[in-house]
């Protein structure tokens, strides 16, 4: 597959690979960075806000209760009053609170508490506060007194008894919860360290590849390269791919058998030089005997001449 790619494509299908990794890996980040934002906001949204709602609630009960404990203690009736209507007013902040927690979310345990808290914080208001102000207002020190201390006190323990599970049950589910983040944090980590360890693996892989596909074969060009110049000219080049090197070796095969072919041609045509030197030598032994032959011959002649000349 990669042999018939050019490395223009391999460089370019490295740094997309590279780049969907880096991607993916960012996405998965912002992901699991969203869903921890998440987790957090549920945790201060349902419980942390909601642990604060229960400390507030008990925490004004308890001052109601002080309060209605000081107001029968206290002799100027304007004192009186204030101590009073400040009960009132917490009373009244205490059921927005409750109405405000009954918004969050809540499992079925947290909601059976809830409303055995506020059935209870009920009972309390109704038959321990107000009728000690009640008491108090109509001069009924002694009706008060023994209203706050005996059925105040005794409506107060569940109360505040059930107060204290409601806290429970906030703590519990915000570590439930918290142990749950963390177990999606182990998860998310593993993932990671896992597709890390997977990327660096594949470009490796991917890198050993596209550096051999490069460097095997202009490695093997400059070894012909080499032996052509030193004119050996028997080298076997094999092309295996279509890519820039596979052209450059398929040149180099061309140049070398373009140049086997010319070294033939001139071999050839030094043969045949030869050939004919040889054939003009012979050609000239040939001539040279025949005129030795013709110079003899004159001679026989001219002595024969002078022969008849001297005769006549």
């Amino acid at each position: 597959m990669f042999k018939h790619l050019s490395i223009k494509s391999r460089l370019i299908f490295v740094i997309a690979f590279l780049a969907v990794e880096l991607i993916a890996g960012a996405v998965i980040g912002i992901y699991n960075l969203g869903i921890a934002n998440t987790e957090l906001k549920q945790m201060y949204d349902h419980r942390l806000v909601g642990l604060s709602q229960v400390g507030q609630v008990t925490q004004l009960i308890t001052t109601n209760q002080l309060a209605v404990a000081k107001a029968v203690n206290l002799e100027d009736s304007g004192l009186r009053n204030a101590a009073l209507e400040s009960v009132d007013a917490n009373i009244a902040v205490i059921s927005k609170i409750l109405d405000s927690y009954r918004q969050l979310p809540m499992n079925d345990s947290e909601r059976a508490l809830y409303e055995q808290f506020t059935e209870a914080r009920k009972t309390f208001v109704e038959q321990g506060i107000r009728p000690a102000m009640a008491a108090i207002r109509a001069g009924d020190n002694a009706g008060a007194i023994a209203l706050l201390n005996g059925q105040m006190t005794r409506l107060y323990l569940p109360v505040a008894d059930l107060g204290a599970k409601l806290v429970k049950e906030q703590q519990d589910a915000a570590l439930k919860e918290y142990q749950a983040s963390q177990s999606t944090f182990e998860i998310v980590r593993a993932v990671c360290l896992a597709g890390l360890v997977f990327g660096l693996i594949m470009a490796a892989f991917v890198g050993w590849v596209l550096v051999r596909a490069i460097v095997r074969p202009l490695e093997q060009a400059v070894a012909i390269a080499g032996a052509v110049a030193k004119g050996d000219l028997t080298q076997t080049i094999e092309v295996t791919s279509n890519d820039e090197t596979g052209r450059l070796l398929k040149a180099l095969k061309e140049m070398n058998d373009s140049l086997v072919k010319i070294v033939s041609q001139v071999r050839t045509g030094t043969d045949n030089i030869a050939t004919a030197s040889s054939q003009i030598a012979a050609g000239n032994l040939d001539l040279s005997s025949r005129t030795e032959q013709q110079a003899g011959s004159l001679e026989e002649t001219a002595s024969s001449m002078e022969e008849l000349t001297s005769t006549v």
